[in-house]
């Protein structure tokens, strides 16, 4: 009874957490914000619900399952959030008023910098050979 109890209360706070980062995608404005409103409450009800489905059926083959399933999506989240806002930031798919502190802005400079020089060495360097 009480781990019913238990279990009922994860996964209702598990649906929450999701909807709550449902409602984020729908009401934040910029890129930055979506994607914070997306991974962070929803890894987190994940977990929550598979903790409940562990709690209600204790198997080894249920609990391995579901370790598999939470380590996968610690794993992947983060770096696929990681990507789409670089992804977004590169392409100006963000407020720059909402930030408070540019800390990629010298990076992308440098690495578009870097792009820019080898384009000229590249025509140069072609130039030279077709002479």
């Amino acid at each position: 009874m009480i781990l019913d109890i238990i279990s009922a209360v994860l996964i209702l706070l598990g649906g929450v957490l999701s909807l709550a980062a449902a409602v984020g995608l729908l009401r934040f404005g910029d890129l930055l914000s979506r994607m914070h409103a997306s991974a962070k409450p929803q890894v987190l009800g994940l977990l929550m619900v598979c903790v409940a489905i562990a709690i209600q059926y204790p198997a080894w083959s249920t609990v391995t399952t579901l370790a598999i399933i939470i380590s996968f999506q610690l794993v992947t989240i983060p770096v696929a959030t990681h990507m789409v806002g670089r992804a977004g930031y590169r392409t100006k798919h963000l407020r720059r008023s909402m930030l408070y502190r540019d800390e990629l802005a010298e990076a992308v400079d440098r690495a578009e910098a870097r792009e820019v020089a080898w384009e000229r060495r590249k025509g140069i360097g072609t130039d030279h050979n077709d002479g």
